[in-house]
């Protein structure tokens, strides 16, 4: 292996705490992993990296080499993008996870346009709610809606998506329709939690410029949006979500809006990619693809600024 392959395969090993997951990632034989790391190792006269039965760390002086090392291929990555061609037709693997309903309503439709683009690029996507770890897991870029919460994670924001609150006409025929905020501590709602941190999130609504919420009662909680959606179809109780996701349930009466004379708070959905990790050409592209489409659905105010968080859903 050259210089720079070992020094990639030095990087992938310490973030995934494994030469097995390092070696695969990379597409290179575990042999081979470890050996291009002990004449590595032989060439700086010291000793990187830690070998247990279960897992692998840094010594100290293995630390300090891989900080070195992020900025060096990160310099290197910038140097590479730079060029007109690299930028022009970035090729690769892209891997990137997603929430369901952002797959199917928003970028897979479109993603024949993305491969038209930028053939070159073979895209692994995944899609859920559960909470990923992008290092140990070799995702590239994650989309996300909601609040940021901990995370060492660089956002980019997409857009702002328009909420409403709404219920199935069974419910609503049983429970009566809210008139105003106040009712709805006398109703039900479908509890909505965070895996990452328990988190149950309220109905909110903007009342005198100010954010406000309520905790109406429930009898079911769930953690994905499709669950969320089905549980509020089938007479579960009020939801808040994005207008499009259930743009097509209040249009043929399956769901129907309440409180609409109250503007909901817009849910902000964002692009994350690793802190440390360098930003390759496929990557940078993918998102600013994303902006394009994001933009078209959401068009109010999206701005796409990369912004360093502390936080993630």
């Amino acid at each position: 292996m050259d210089k720079f392959a070992t020094l990639q395969l030095f990087t992938r090993i310490v973030e995934l705490g494994s030469f097995s997951q390092a070696a695969d990632q990379l597409g290179i034989p575990r042999a081979t992993a470890s050996n291009a790391i002990k004449a590595l190792e032989n060439s700086l006269a010291c000793r990187l990296l830690e070998r247990t039965t279960r897992h692998v760390h840094t010594s100290l002086d293995g630390r300090a080499f891989y900080d070195r090392c992020v900025h060096i291929l990160a310099e290197l990555d910038d140097a590479e993008s730079s060029l007109r061609h690299a930028v022009a037709r970035p090729r690769g693997v892209l891997r990137v996870d997603l929430h369901g309903a952002h797959a199917t309503r928003i970028v897979l439709p479109r993603l024949a346009n993305f491969h038209h683009r930028y053939p070159e690029i073979a895209l692994v996507m995944s899609s859920g709610d559960r909470l990923v770890d992008l290092v140990r897991e070799g995702i590239d870029c994650v989309i996300r809606a909601g609040e940021l919460q901990d995370s060492s994670l660089v956002a980019r924001h997409l857009a702002m998506m328009p909420q409403v609150i709404c219920a199935s006409p069974e419910y609503l025929k049983n429970a009566g329709i809210p008139r105003h905020p106040d009712e709805l501590a006398s109703h039900q709602c479908v509890n909505f939690f965070s895996v990452s941190g328990g988190v149950n999130y309220p109905i909110e609504l903007i009342i005198n410029k100010k954010r406000q919420a309520w905790y109406p009662g429930n009898w079911v909680t769930v953690n994905d949006a499709e669950s969320y959606l089905i549980c509020a179809l089938h007479g579960g109780g009020l939801v808040q979500l994005p207008r499009y996701h259930v743009s097509d349930a209040l249009h043929d009466g399956r769901l129907i809006e309440v409180l609409h004379q109250w503007r909901s708070p817009e849910m902000p959905v964002s692009a994350l990619y690793p802190r440390h990790r360098q930003l390759s050409p496929r990557v940078r592209v993918f998102i600013d693809w994303l902006l394009v489409i994001y933009g078209e659905h959401f068009p109010a105010a999206q701005t796409g600024k990369p912004v360093l968080h502390d936080n993630i859903v």
